[in-house]
């Protein structure tokens, strides 16, 4: 872990080693043992990653070329296929403000997933990659909307706790349950 870590906008060139870190951490591959160390449920196809490069929403942590972390972040419509996305959208007329602004499917975008290779939990990547991807789309977005299903309680705590997320809905879709947490993107998270 001596290498220095870059974090960047992803490139096409990123997609391979992307692709190998989503793998390793795709639920539907781990043990129930493993799932308790976090996970991702999204498996993105290599179409659908160049989507979102094009759109400036991957971005990656990269020691040398190895991906060792990437973050998601894009509008809506990008997420819509995804039938969970637009259920959380319709949801939103029911939120309170979030900062004292109404959350929209204009003003917010859609966050994650996000995933960091193990080894590398813990060292502080998290809020790097984090910040790096807030800096990205501040400009057009000043809210950040995500979910974490329940039995995650890693990445709940990890958002909670390290990136300041705050819990400003449950709901339950397609037989889980979940927790929809809000973001300021005008708070740094580095301290």
């Amino acid at each position: 872990m001596n290498d220095p870590i870059k974090i960047s906008a992803a490139t096409y060139d990123d997609i391979p080693s992307m692709l190998l870190l989503q793998s390793k951490y795709l639920v539907s591959n781990m043990t129930d043992e493993e799932k308790k160390q976090g996970f991702v449920t999204t498996p993105f196809t290599v179409d659908q990653l160049k989507k979102v490069i094009d759109l400036q929403g991957l971005y990656v942590a990269k020691i040398d070329e190895r991906v060792i972390g990437y973050a998601f972040g894009a509008g809506w419509d990008y997420f819509s296929e995804w039938p969970i996305f637009p259920y959380m959208t319709s949801r939103f007329h029911t939120l309170p403000p979030f900062k004292n602004i109404q959350i929209t499917d204009t003003n917010s975008f859609q966050y994650g997933p996000i995933c960091i290779d193990e080894e590398y939990r813990g060292t502080g990547l998290l809020n790097q990659l984090f910040e790096a991807m807030r800096l990205g789309l501040r400009e057009r977005f000043p809210i950040s909307v995500t979910f974490i299903n329940k039995i995650n309680e890693r990445s709940a705590a990890a958002h909670t706790k390290k990136l300041d997320w705050e819990i400003i809905d449950e709901f339950s879709f397609n037989n889980n349950n979940y927790l929809m947490l809000g973001f300021d993107m005008n708070h740094s998270v580095l301290k």
